[in-house]
């Protein structure tokens, strides 16, 4: 018989071309199923994730799903993969779930973080965690800006011109920015994000701040449904995703 488990992870993206497996490049996928292959005695284990994060993107709740032969209780399971797994990934927690849960489709809303320090002298050893932006801004243009983006829209203009999806219609249920001495957190939750879309967002933000855009131009960017009218696609190493909800939560 076999078992489907949840499993819940976070991860420093540093050191990972992304999460999916790609051809001789280090991925979280990677490690994962390296991890899972040692457990099952060399057996191939595949896992599914709830999306894919890009090259140096964090992750503090991503979560991806297995199925097992083997009868091993949760907290023996978040044990034996951490034993198992480098130390730039850490499994939260391990679940048993019903067979037809599914980590991607029966995800009801994300919420993504992105970091930003505004310090004029950066600490160095938040290089690959923060984006250092060290410019005046106006913080109160970026929070008018922010309330734009609210309800459902065609996020065409703020995505990848390489995306695929052909419905770019998406659902942003709240947008938030907030100052804390020089360290800037944007936080945003939907159901769910085009290629690209976060950080396109934060980069427009960051441009409203520095007054390079105004905040209601957020209304005639979306209108154009043209990638060239948003601002520029703000780092990777800055964005997290910060937590995956389920009906079950």
């Amino acid at each position: 018989m076999m078992n489907r488990l949840k499993c819940t992870l976070t991860y420093d993206g540093a050191g990972f071309e992304g999460y999916q497996i790609q051809k001789e490049k280090r991925t979280v996928q990677l490690e994962v199923q390296r991890a899972l292959s040692r457990i099952h005695k060399g057996t191939e284990v595949k896992v599914s994730a709830s999306g894919r994060t890009d090259a140096g993107v964090h992750a503090v709740g991503q979560v991806l799903h297995f199925e097992s032969p083997l009868s091993i209780p949760e907290a023996a399971w978040q044990k034996a993969l951490n034993a198992h797994l480098p130390k730039d990934i850490w499994v939260k927690k391990v679940e048993s779930v019903s067979g037809d849960f599914h980590a991607r489709f029966d995800v009801v809303k994300k919420e993504y973080r992105y970091k930003v320090s505004l310090a004029k002298d950066f600490n160095v050893f938040d290089r690959d965690q923060v984006y250092h932006y060290p410019y005046p801004l106006d913080l109160e243009a970026v929070k008018e800006a922010c309330g734009y983006f609210i309800g459902e829209h065609d996020f065409t203009s703020f995505c990848s011109a390489k995306t695929e999806v052909e419905d770019k219609v998406r659902n942003i249920y709240s947008l938030n920015v907030e100052l804390k001495g020089e360290d800037l957190e944007f936080q945003i939750i939907g159901n769910g994000f085009l290629y690209n879309m976060v950080r396109i967002i934060v980069g427009t933000l960051l441009e409203i701040g520095q007054g390079k855009k105004l905040p209601r131009d957020i209304f005639s960017i979306l209108e154009a449904r043209d990638r060239g009218a948003a601002g520029k696609t703000a780092p990777a190493h800055g964005l997290y995703l910060w937590n995956v909800v389920y009906d079950d939560n």
